[in-house]
């Protein structure tokens, strides 16, 4: 029995391992397929809406300051302003980055498509052409628990996908909009 005990263990700490290190593509995978289906229930398995809100309120906020310049942050009109405005775009991410958010935006996604004429098979009546926000991005490991997968627009800017392990499972954690690229 001793025999067979250590090479069952290390077969099983080798399929762990590779679990693991598949996990930023299986979440990836998961995203693309639940997005195509605009299912928003399969869509939070693999992103976790809570600390994506706070990152990319975070991120807005820094942009919004960093727009308004030291003028209009030193004055108390600008102070209110730049406040007012904060609480509008942190609302707006608090409505939109839900698993209802993302399958109203995929809703009207798939309208849009449809109104258009981007279908999947040219048809005005055929389903909606899928929304692939992943496709062609290039990942790569950060550290043993972050992932980045990078796509670059056609605008030529990169958005950043950040995936995070978390115990064994890697969730969407965070999204580097490309707010400061040349317009």
């Amino acid at each position: 029995m001793k025999k067979w005990l250590l090479p069952a263990v290390a077969t099983l700490l080798v399929l762990l391992a590779g679990y693991v290190a598949a996990g930023p593509w299986l979440a990836i995978h998961g995203i693309g397929k639940a997005i195509e289906q605009r299912d928003a229930a399969r869509l939070s398995r693999h992103v976790d809406f809570p600390a994506l809100r706070v990152n990319l309120k975070a991120q807005l906020d820094d942009q919004l300051v960093r727009r308004a310049g030291s003028d209009m942050q030193s004055s108390l009109f600008g102070a209110v302003a730049l406040g007012v405005a904060g609480r509008l775009t942190g609302a707006a991410v608090d409505v939109m980055i839900t698993p209802a958010g993302i399958a109203a935006l995929l809703q009207g996604h798939g309208v849009w498509k449809r109104a258009t004429g981007d279908t999947a098979d040219g048809d005005t009546w055929g389903p909606p052409a899928p929304a692939r926000p992943l496709q062609g991005a290039h990942g790569r490991y950060e550290s043993l628990s972050r992932f980045t997968a990078t796509r670059q627009l056609d605008d030529g800017s990169d958005v950043v996908f950040v995936l995070t392990r978390q115990g064994l499972r890697w969730r969407l954690t965070d999204i580097t909009l490309p707010l400061d690229s040349p317009r």
